[in-house]
């Protein structure tokens, strides 16, 4: 009988070739649930062990917490996977393994016969989960594709979630990567559990593109009924809803409302809230038809003026008493301190090889029955070389002879 602490992908081995995030994120959460993840690198190592000046942190493994936070959980194997040693210890990998990731384009995975329908010829019952900029097929299929490209830029979300007299937002890395990786570490999940059942295998596909489409798909389809507060970018005062946004307090702060049921909350957030009872039912805001009739402009006036009267404790404050959903709009160092992003373990301290205790986030996928997977500093380049080969059978000879030719990689301290 399983024990209930015993993570619900133990015994499930998965081989990653991917570089970056997505779809290195997406293996590190299946190796959050339990499965036994070998990250595959080339001799140089994945490109996000280099990423430091983009992120002003550390240049280095011993403190790499970026690479940590898209790669805990693996072991980390170095194979020059050109060279024929290299190659053959990589299909000895994927021939044990039940999921195969990979964020390769599909010109160099048919090139190197890693493509779907070649492994699927050898091992029908594996799960090979793909990351792609724009997906298999169209005029794009081949495209590099990173967040900033296919799901900011190309979706449509920096195009049109800002407000229209400002500028596009600035993009952050990893944001659509992270949501791409769920997305497929769904799929593959679902895939796997079919696999159990009947022995056949499965491709599953996700890519940046689509994933950036969906997450506007409210929206993208509803402008299709052509009504001017749909058709993105727009000015914040033309908001159907503007008790759907944020607000600039006495003290500078952003304060974001969210009343998505207009009507049935007007009355009590005035009167409640804003302290302003002599709005209560004014035909001019009240019902919402009246308010998007022509009073757009006036009501998002008063609201600014309103709020800008008081400072960010007074909204909390208020917002608690009339039991309505608010949200400071919170910057980085008051997230890593956040009293409630600790009490629910979103955060955890993790302490490097260099001594240094740095703040680190859980994917967001919690167990009742299950306790938290360990966080630990991902592993250096080629840390777990030896120990992999060795299981997959190779004497300590064979293993010498393939380090002392460049085709295996021992451990490598980057910085």
């Amino acid at each position: 009988m399983t024990e209930m602490n015993e993570r619900p992908l133990t015994g499930v081995k998965v081989v990653e070739l991917a570089t970056f995030i997505a779809a290195p994120c997406c293996a590190r959460y299946l190796a959050d649930l339990g499965a036994d993840v070998i990250k595959v690198e080339r001799p140089r190592g994945d490109d996000l062990r280099y990423t430091a000046v983009n992120e002003g942190r550390p240049f280095g493994d011993p403190e790499d917490t970026s690479f940590t936070l898209e790669n805990t959980g693996k072991r980390c194997i170095t194979l020059d996977t050109k060279s024929s040693a290299g190659r053959e210890a990589l299909e000895k990998l994927i021939a044990e393994a039940d999921v195969f990731v990979t964020n390769w384009r599909q010109p160099a995975l048919e090139r190197a016969a890693l493509d779907y329908d070649t492994l699927k010829k050898k091992y029908p019952k594996l799960i090979y989960g793909i990351v792609s900029g724009y997906g298999e097929k169209g005029p794009d299929k081949d495209l590099p594709g990173f967040d900033f490209t296919a799901y900011f830029a190309h979706s449509g979300v920096m195009g049109t979630l800002y407000d229209r007299d400002s500028e596009p937002m600035l993009p952050l890395a990893g944001f659509g990567d992270h949501q791409v990786a769920m997305n497929l570490a769904s799929g593959i999940l679902a895939a796997l559990y079919r696999a159990e059942k009947t022995g056949r295998g499965d491709k599953v596909v996700v890519s940046l593109y689509h994933s950036g489409v969906w997450d506007v798909s409210l929206y993208l389809i509803a402008s299709q009924y052509g009504d001017s507060s749909t058709q993105y970018p727009i000015r914040k005062a033309e908001l159907t809803n503007p008790l759907n946004s944020a607000r600039r307090t006495a003290d500078g702060r952003w304060f974001m409302f969210s009343l998505p049921a207009y009507d049935k909350l007007f009355n009590r957030f005035v009167r409640d809230a804003l302290d302003r009872p002599d709005l209560v039912d004014d035909p001019r805001f009240y019902p919402q038809v009246n308010l998007v009739a022509g009073h757009l402009d006036e009501w998002d006036r008063i609201f600014n003026e309103e709020v800008a009267k008081h400072d960010v404790a007074y909204w909390i404050a208020q917002m608690k008493k009339a039991d309505l959903p608010f949200a400071v709009c919170q910057t980085w160092d008051e997230i890593l301190n956040d009293e409630q992003a600790m009490a629910s373990d979103i955060l955890t301290d993790v302490v490097f090889p260099n001594g240094n205790t740095r703040r680190m986030v859980r994917t967001p996928v919690m167990f009742q029955d299950t306790p938290l997977p360990d966080y630990a500093p991902a592993h250096f380049l080629g840390q777990d070389t030896r120990q992999v080969l060795a299981e997959l059978g190779y004497t300590p000879e064979q293993i010498e002879a393939m380090i002392a030719a460049g085709e295996a990689t021992d451990v490598t301290r980057i910085g």
